[in-house]
């Protein structure tokens, strides 16, 4: 094996015992990770936003816990996501450590889930929470030129 891309999960845990505890851990999400990355573009493709939207929650999980690059706010505002009915998936994104959530919310459920965000976070971290709203677009592609 050269690299943790050729590794499964289930190698990483039948060689647990032989890890120090984070190196198990950064190994456990790295190689999950890569795993779920595969299986999300498989659910974009079909179109499956609720099943990619549930590994963003997973991928959150991994971050905050496995690889301890969260903070008690982001954590805060994924928890906040998952348990709000029109958001799909939530997590961090960039460098954490105070940084943003990124979420897949319903259109109709935007403004409602932002008033609960940001009065819940006030009430939490007597912070005011900024958000930016964003559309999709179709990704990387080759523009010709005119």
């Amino acid at each position: 094996l050269k690299s943790l891309r050729d590794v499964t999960s289930d190698m990483v845990e039948k060689h647990r015992h032989e890890f120090p505890g984070k190196v198990y851990q950064r190994c456990a999400y790295v190689v999950g990770e890569i795993e779920r990355v595969q299986l999300a573009s498989k659910d974009l493709d079909a179109g499956n936003l609720r099943a990619f939207g549930a590994k963003m929650f997973e991928t959150h999980e991994g971050l905050s816990k496995l690889y301890e690059v969260s903070c008690p706010e982001l954590d805060f505002l994924v928890g906040k996501a998952r348990n709000f009915e029109g958001v799909l998936g939530a997590r961090m994104m960039g460098g954490g450590f105070g940084g943003c959530t990124l979420n897949i919310i319903h259109q109709n459920s935007v403004d409602d889930f932002l008033e609960v965000a940001r009065a819940s976070y006030r009430a939490e971290f007597g912070i005011e929470m900024s958000s930016y709203l964003v559309k999709t677009g179709n990704g990387t592609s080759v523009l010709e030129a005119h």
